[in-house]
């Protein structure tokens, strides 16, 4: 963590909606004039496309069935916490980016299932923000959690994450939804014994749970809309957070416990505006201070 250099970390699975959260953010920066640098989970990856198909093959090869993108050996987590660390001691550092298609081999001019070459960051940015699958590891390799101010996870209930991600992975990379299913299996280790212990780490959770039956995700039609689910916010600390505002911004919203608070699904921008612009302020305010 540094006063003078912040971090923001956002943490969460293949189709979680990571996404969604760096959008609100995004809106908070330009609103209020703050420059970020934007790092991506995926460009640190270890593998690109074709060397991560050869290593399956190969950990199939000796019955390991388990190895995903979310194990942690799949990634140099140790180049992160790097990146993280030479940001909060100086403002600078280097990220480069995982190409997933043609509209971004187009725009960073390589070929898709590739890195692009690391580059330094601009300088003169007031915090980094991180968004992907790494970004509160702690584990007897690394402390990524201990390098970030603001730490927040994404974590739908596990039938709604399947349908966001079969639903996704159909329609932006053309799979089946027997090779999603695949997928889905194949990381299940990783995500109990990699993903979920991040959510201990974080400050800040959020939660979809949708009120429409999605007791069998495999053969949903569509993903529960916002206003089919409920959003469950958990704060690790709740000490300063006003909470008799937020229930008042918020309609329909309440506490479910002392550090919880729950609110319909529709209005989740609108929590994040509330609760992380104040934060993301207080950070940048107390950097230029130091």
């Amino acid at each position: 963590m540094s006063k003078k250099h912040p971090i923001v970390s956002v943490t969460g699975s293949s189709g979680a909606g990571t996404t969604t959260i760096k959008s609100t953010f995004d809106q908070i920066f330009r609103r209020e004039g703050i420059k970020a640098v934007s790092i991506e989970g995926d460009a640190f990856h270890r593998y690109d496309r074709a060397a991560m198909k050869a290593e399956l093959d190969t950990r199939k090869a000796a019955g390991d069935m388990t190895f995903s993108h979310f194990s942690y050996d799949a990634n140099i987590l140790d180049k992160l916490e790097d990146v993280f660390r030479e940001y909060g001691e100086t403002g600078g550092g280097k990220t480069r980016h995982y190409v997933h298609d043609t509209v971004e081999a187009e725009r960073y001019g390589a070929e898709p299932g590739t890195f692009t070459d690391w580059e330094a960051f601009e300088s003169g940015s007031d915090l980094l923000f991180y968004e992907g699958l790494h970004g509160a590891v702690k584990n007897d390799e690394v402390d990524i959690a201990g390098k970030a101010d603001l730490k927040i996870g994404v974590v739908p209930v596990i039938n709604l994450e399947w349908i966001q991600k079969i639903h996704r992975d159909k329609a932006s990379r053309g799979y089946t939804t027997e090779a999603v299913t695949d997928v889905i299996l194949r990381r299940m280790h990783a995500y109990v014994h990699c993903i979920c212990p991040q959510f201990t780490q974080t400050d800040i959770n959020f939660q979809r749970v949708p009120v429409v039956d999605t007791s069998n995700p495999f053969i949903a039609r569509w993903i529960p809309t916002a206003d089919e689910s409920l959003v469950v916010i958990r704060f690790r600390d709740p000490r300063g957070i006003d909470f008799p505002y937020l229930t008042t911004m918020i309609h329909d919203s309440w506490m479910s416990r002392a550090n919880s608070i729950v609110i319909p699904g529709g209005k989740l921008d609108l929590a994040m505006q509330l609760i992380f612009t104040p934060m993301v302020k207080r950070l940048v305010h107390e950097s230029k201070r130091a």
